[in-house]
């Protein structure tokens, strides 16, 4: 254990690093352009604050092509894109790009879902009291917190298999570490220690956004 962790222990912490890094910057943009999405498809389904049955149809569909598409297929046809926006298309950052387009659909859905939970009193009543569209979208998101938080959780785990996917194509990360030497050069113990930290950092993750979505559920703090 000791040589094996002198031999492979800086290059599998060095993968941690660049694995973190691409999954919870990915899942930040991922938010950034998924929050609003899943928000707009929610706000104009039929009966919705401001409904567009035409347009929910159509934008609904294009967010499930979207988040149906293979994403080593995607992070192919983004190479130019990616090398564009981000100045290569090769390494840790580079991924972030392509990472957070195919994120974010999945996002926008998941957003959707969390919402769509919403008693449908708390927007009635709202809309009794007067509040305008802008009033009544911080009530939903606010009452949708802890669904939005376990959300957050599927986002990152989600990334983090992405993220490996991304590796075997010059992404960096435990996912790369896990291909070229377990597989490539024939060093299984290294595969499994990638394979390993990968599972505990999806506990960990799972974890604690599971005790922060109890804790900032009203219904808890009321008990």
């Amino acid at each position: 254990m000791a040589e094996f962790i002198s031999n492979y222990g800086v290059l599998l912490a060095e993968g941690l690093r660049d694995t973190l890094y691409m999954s919870l910057t990915a899942a930040f943009f991922s938010y950034v352009l998924g929050l609003p999405m899943g928000v707009l498809l929610f706000i104009t389904e039929k009966d919705g604050i401001k409904e567009n049955v035409q347009f929910n149809r159509v934008y609904s569909r294009l967010i499930n092509i979207l988040r149906s598409f293979p994403f080593i297929i995607l992070i192919v046809v983004l190479i130019p894109a990616t090398r564009f926006v981000v100045g290569k298309a090769i390494g840790a950052t580079a991924a972030i790009f392509p990472l957070t387009i195919g994120c974010a659909p999945f996002v926008a859905r998941l957003v959707y879902n969390s919402l769509a939970e919403i008693d449908k009193g708390v927007i009635e009543a709202c809309q009794c009291m007067g509040a305008d569209t802008k009033t009544l979208i911080k009530v939903i998101i606010t009452e949708s917190v802890p669904s939005l938080i376990r959300g957050i959780s599927m986002t990152c785990i989600t990334l983090i298999g992405y993220s490996a996917i991304a590796g075997s194509i010059g992404a960096g990360g435990l996912g790369d570490i896990a291909i070229r030497y377990g597989y490539h050069r024939r060093t299984p113990p290294v595969m499994w220690a990638s394979v390993a930290i990968i599972v505990v950092i999806v506990c960990i993750i799972q974890t604690v956004f599971d005790v922060a979505a109890k804790n900032s559920d009203k219904r808890n703090l009321n008990s």
